[in-house]
């Protein structure tokens, strides 16, 4: 007797429990992507080899934009309330010690800080900004904020970085060097934008080649 034969049939995958998996996925990276904000201050760096990273918390960064205005942040908010206290107590500001320790830097004069604390985050945008007072001889208020910085890393190790504009004249890095040598500060380290070593070159064959964003000064 000959065996039966079965009908053949196409072989066939349903799909839709497999697509609505993928859109819910789709739509969850969506609703969840926090997209990087503009930054405050706008600063192109320019590139250089280096093989020390740059710190990436409990920095002191001084910025200069391509306008020569200098501007000053503070990663450690204690150590922000130790600033702005120093400064109240030997500068009479009289700023208000919270507001300074959201702010995430300072670009105003002594005499503008109270305004400038007042404003909304979103509104302490780098090009609407004075700066701190450093190209003047004269009134170069990054000495007294360099003062209370090392008032307040007293004791504990100071990682200060210098981020300048590929723009920035002479004068507004010259006003920020004076004020470190007016407070005995002697060393700070220049952020780059870091490039590959030349192959060959005695960087290159480092084990560690290349890696870096910042030189040592």
């Amino acid at each position: 007797m000959g065996r039966a034969k079965l009908p053949r049939k196409s072989t066939s995958i349903d799909m839709t429990a497999m697509c609505d998996v993928a859109f819910l996925l789709l739509s969850f990276f969506i609703l969840t992507t926090k997209f990087k904000p503009s930054e405050a201050i706008a600063v192109t760096t320019p590139s250089s080899v280096a093989a020390k990273k740059a710190p990436k918390k409990n920095f002191v960064l001084v910025t200069i934009d391509k306008d020569g205005k200098v501007f000053l942040s503070i990663d450690d908010k204690n150590k922000r309330g130790d600033v702005i206290e120093y400064l109240n107590t030997y500068n009479q500001l009289g700023a208000n010690v919270d507001k300074f320790k959201k702010a995430d830097y300072i670009g105003a004069s002594f005499a503008q800080l109270k305004s400038f604390l007042d404003k909304p985050q979103e509104q302490r945008v780098g090009d609407q900004l004075p700066g701190i007072p450093c190209k003047d001889s004269t009134n170069n208020e990054l000495v007294d904020w360099m003062r209370a910085v090392n008032s307040a890393y007293a004791g504990t190790k100071m990682d200060l970085l210098v981020k300048g504009d590929n723009l920035a004249k002479y004068p507004s890095f010259k006003g920020v060097i004076t004020a470190f040598k007016k407070n005995d500060i002697q060393k700070f380290q220049i952020v780059t934008n870091p490039e590959s070593a030349p192959i060959g070159s005695e960087l290159y064959n480092r084990p560690n080649k290349g890696e870096g964003n910042q030189e040592n000064n």
